[in-house]
């Protein structure tokens, strides 16, 4: 058997079940690479050992479809008996009264809260402290650098993350592991520090796409999630001008993936997305400005001197914003959400880059979240999966997009698609 720790979610679920394993021992093993490692890969900003066994053997009496399980939190989510700072001074010592909606329905299953991990502050591009485990001279990405670091270490199988532009497909690429950033809404946000609050998108970070769908699913009481995995997808590779910021190993990486599943059964064709389409990136930044800004309003005014420089700019571009452009921001993102659903007449998932490359060194720069820009705004769901190793030693990766609120089956084609490709070297191989 493999080391209690290496077990994905599924896995563990199934050892529980048969009684080769109990959550208490998998939760221990958990610890122990947290105490081994975190020194090292700062992915948890707070873990106390004795809450988490304590939680362990509560779950071992309950029957949910997560019984046992451990996972951890993203520092954006409310947690009553963990502090949660949100990644900033601020909030140094905040105690919340109570947990985040995810996090409660997800104990409420069974699953067992090991911990918090590291944030970029608010949720945005200024980075962690976090480093990536796979070689901790690079950044992890962001912003949720910690639920990417800590599931690619082995500390946890799954971790909450958030996506209001990139920071679950981009982490998840740059630490080898898969990220699963559902549609809109599907994961409730209650208790999650806002940014953007018509973007914010609760997700997981896991090390297999069967994983993320266990996980997911389970909060909403599912025990089922493997229907549907022999599917052989209709994928479209959707070309835009953000392949321009692509690294040519990407590039050739997901050309590579699109011939490998073509011959495997699936139906592949490419088409250009809409210039209309490809417009909303901009428009996503303007939202986020004016959001943000209004989201994080209280910090602006009362401690800005506390905020990073790199977020207090961010902020201070929201100001020409006013409210009719705003309005009619939303007004012309309603209807291209509606619009969408005409991107999967002939394809049941897109094929998309999740990052330029591989993770950048140094952790001053967390990398651009552009490729996730237009899919969040519109609410799609999507996955983030691993495809090459790149020049420089470090995972390649890309993603899968499907209709909004069709997630079972876009899980269903990464699944195939992730069986179809294999594994690539990744997760635990710390430089």
């Amino acid at each position: 058997m493999k080391p209690l720790n290496h077990l994905t979610a599924w896995e563990a679920a199934a050892a529980i079940e048969r009684g080769d394993a109990t959550s208490t021992a998998i939760v221990q093993a958990c610890l122990d690479r947290i105490a081994e490692r975190n020194d090292e890969v700062r992915a948890f900003v707070a873990c106390d050992p004795a809450l988490a066994l304590a939680g362990a053997r509560q779950a071992e009496a309950a029957t949910g479809p997560l019984r046992g399980i451990p996972f951890a939190a993203k520092d954006i989510f409310d947690t009553v008996d963990y502090p949660t700072e949100y990644g900033s001074p601020i909030y140094r010592g905040h105690r919340p009264a109570t947990d985040a909606g995810c996090v409660a329905l997800a104990r409420h299953r069974g699953g067992v809260l090991v911990g918090k991990v590291a944030t970029g502050e608010f949720a945005t591009q200024t980075p962690s402290k976090a480093v990536n485990p796979l070689r901790v001279t690079h950044t992890p990405g962001g912003s949720s650098s910690g639920s990417a670091a800590a599931v690619a270490d082995y500390m946890v199988p799954v971790a909450f993350g958030t996506q209001t532009t990139g920071s679950i497909v981009r982490p998840a690429i740059y630490c080898g592991v898969v990220g699963y950033k559902p549609s809109f809404g599907l994961i409730a946000s209650a208790g999650m520090k806002a940014l953007s609050p018509s973007q914010d998108t609760v997700g997981v970070i896991t090390r297999d796409v069967a994983d993320a769908a266990f996980f997911t699913l389970g909060l909403h009481g599912a025990h089922d999630v493997m229907a549907g995995t022999a599917l052989r997808p209709r994928i479209g590779v959707c070309l835009s001008r953000q392949w321009d910021y692509a690294h040519a190993s990407t590039i050739a990486a997901i050309d590579q993936a699109a011939a490998r599943l073509e011959r495997a059964g699936a139906q592949v064709s490419r088409f250009w997305l809409p210039a209309e389409f490809e417009a909303l990136e901009s428009m996503q930044l303007r939202l986020f400005a004016f959001e943000a800004r209004q989201a994080l309003a209280q910090e602006r005014l009362s401690n800005e001197a506390l905020l990073s420089p790199r977020l207090q700019a961010r902020l201070r571009a929201g100001a020409d914003i006013g409210l009719d452009e705003y309005t009619a921001t939303l007004q012309h993102v309603a209807q291209m959400r509606a619009r969408a659903r005409a991107l999967f007449d002939s394809c049941d998932v897109l094929l998309y880059p999740a990052a330029e490359g591989e993770a950048e060194a140094g952790h001053d720069y967390s990398g651009s979240p552009r490729y996730g820009a237009i899919w969040t705004l519109l609410h799609l769901p999507c996955v983030s999966f691993p495809l090459d190793i790149g020049p420089g030693g470090l995972p390649l990766g890309a993603q899968l997009v499907g209709p909004y609120g069709q997630d079972t089956r876009l899980l269903a084609a990464a699944r195939f698609a992730t069986s179809v490709l294999g594994p690539v070297p990744g997760p635990g191989q710390a430089g």
